[in-house]
């Protein structure tokens, strides 16, 4: 398995790098973003609520339970977010890309797209799984764009689903891709990482 690894996954956008210890002060800044956390189940723009988020993080690779990246935005070297591998299920080969975020001067970009691109190759490419999965807040029509335009697959909804940090009990909508359709959604996905 891949706990046991330093995976750095790199593109001529992005480089994907294991979250270390001397990232928290790193994306500390980005992370007080409030809207970041509108749609996710815990909130860290405090430093209180920050230091929980990123220790529970490394704690979660030391239990062999999720694998977070730090992202690096390669033209200006600049810290741009996380990103992990988590919900592994290596009898059923399927595993789930989620726990992603970006700092505002990097969304929009096509970051998220170069990310999940390298995240992805690396799942079907090199971990040989058969499924990898993706979820969302319903409510979070941004990231169910993002998601449909790589080509993942809408499967339905799970209603009252996670309870989140407002209170709210959030719908959580899941895409997936599946091992056959990877050949298809690389080629497209290639062709918006590098336009001609």
């Amino acid at each position: 398995m891949i706990f046991g690894d330093k995976i750095v996954l790199e593109n001529h956008l992005v480089r994907l790098q294991p979250l270390a210890e001397e990232d928290r002060e790193k994306l500390w800044p980005l992370a007080q973003e409030s809207d970041i956390w509108a749609f996710t189940p815990s909130k860290a723009d405090t430093r209180e609520s920050w230091d929980a988020y990123f220790d529970q993080a490394l704690s979660l690779r030391e239990q062999h339970q999720r694998y977070p990246f730090l992202i690096v935005e390669k033209a200006s070297g600049q810290v741009a977010g996380s990103t992990s591998y988590g919900n592994f299920s290596i009898p059923d080969r399927r595993v789930e890309i989620g726990w992603t975020w970006l700092g505002n001067p990097f969304r929009g970009s096509h970051l998220n797209k170069a990310c999940k691109f390298l995240l992805l190759s690396f799942a079907f490419e090199k971990m040989d799984m058969q499924r990898v999965e993706l979820k969302t807040d319903v409510r979070n029509l941004r990231s169910r764009a993002a998601m449909k335009s790589m080509g993942a697959k809408e499967e339905g909804i799970l209603r009252s689903h996670t309870a989140m940090h407002d209170g709210h009990r959030r719908d959580t909508i899941y895409y997936s891709i599946l091992e056959h359709e990877w050949l298809d959604i690389r080629a497209s996905l290639l062709k918006t990482i590098y336009p001609q």
